[in-house]
């Protein structure tokens, strides 16, 4: 091929690079395989020996032969004279490389080179894109609603912006119930998951994974976001209660205090954002029992003992404390024993005495 042709190509490809972030070292690896798969696809025969050679200078194609006296495979063989006239130093035995004249490839052939070149883009850009939103998991980002599916109410986001822009999924079973949204809105998500696929990254994203509760705090509560107070366990019902346990490194420091924020400022933030959740945070122990107790507030509690042979706990509380203690259709003391990992067993304390 032609010098100035070859100049206009990477000139071509440096445009690529500069635009679309694809750099020109892939692309020329992605011409080169296109040129052979056409070659490929327009012989017969065998074919593995045959390379391309790509730069700003020349672009052609060579089949790699052996030197002999006598071409009995041609596809693999040439003859030493032959030979001799590409390398007069070569000898019976060595290697050398014979040119292909590539102005011979047939209209498929060349038809199909240019379709796996604009592949290789493709599916550069969709690499990129990936790598992109792979980095974002467990993030939260904004996005607009694009579609809703009338039946079964799984929504298509649309997250990022030009070339890095992709469509996430949030299902129906990821949205918040009593949360509403149209086609167009503005909707803030967790990164759950991002995954290859034939058509590109699929993200799939969450507005009820406890992870978005605890991004939010590391958003809001700079004490969180440096490592001083630190996030022990998450347990969360969405669009209803959440319970948060925290641990400051430093033992001056008050974990609960520092999350609340000044006036309620830093909570408030978090809940506005979650669209009136409420939020209970407690203070994280590396004793189970006083873990537990914790962990059943706003309930006062009067004692907590180990259940022997199981991983459960039976609690007293106050009488008039015990609806509180289990909560709404039993919900303090679910998201307790989830936030805990333990059992719990409620008893009202006068009971207990009877007993």
């Amino acid at each position: 091929m032609a010098t100035n042709a070859n100049s206009e190509i990477f000139a071509a490809l440096r445009q690529l690079e500069r635009e679309r972030g694809i750099p020109v070292d892939y692309m020329v690896d992605r011409i080169t395989q296109a040129l052979l798969a056409a070659y490929k696809k327009d012989r017969t025969g065998y074919t593995d020996n045959v390379f391309v050679e790509l730069n700003e200078t020349a672009m052609k194609m060579y089949a790699q032969k052996e030197v002999v006296e006598e071409v009995l495979t041609p596809a693999t063989e040439i003859q030493i004279e032959a030979a001799r006239a590409i390398d007069p130093k070569c000898e019976l035995g060595d290697l050398v490389n014979e040119e292909i004249k590539t102005q011979a490839f047939g209209r498929i052939a060349a038809q199909t080179a240019k379709q796996v070149i604009i592949q290789g883009i493709r599916e550069a850009e969709r690499g990129m894109v990936f790598d992109k939103f792979s980095s974002k998991e467990h993030e939260i980002l904004t996005g607009s609603v694009l579609r809703i599916d009338p039946n079964s109410g799984d929504m298509t986001i649309r997250i990022g912006q030009g070339n890095d822009r992709t469509d996430a999924y949030l299902s129906n079973n990821e949205q918040v119930k009593g949360e509403f949204y149209h086609e167009g809105d503005l909707i803030r998500v967790y990164v759950v998951e991002v995954r290859r696929s034939n058509r590109g990254p699929q993200v799939i994203v969450s507005r009820t994974h406890p992870g978005l509760v605890k991004r939010l705090f590391e958003l809001n509560v700079p004490e969180i976001a440096s490592g001083e107070v630190e996030i022990k366990s998450v347990a969360r019902e969405a669009g209803s209660r959440t319970k948060l346990a925290v641990h400051a490194v430093d033992e001056n420091l008050d974990p609960v205090g520092t999350c609340v924020g000044p006036r309620g400022a830093r909570v408030a933030a978090v809940v506005n954002e979650l669209r009136g959740e409420k939020m209970d945070i407690v203070v994280w122990s590396e004793d189970p029992a006083q873990f537990v107790a914790a962990a059943l507030a706003p309930a006062d509690v009067v004692s907590v003992t180990p259940i022997e042979g199981e991983k459960a706990f039976r609690v007293l509380v106050p009488d008039d404390q015990l609806s509180l203690a289990i909560g709404k259709e039993g919900q303090n003391a679910r998201l307790a024993a989830r936030l805990t990992g333990h059992k719990i067993d409620i008893k009202p304390a006068s009971q207990a005495e009877e007993e």
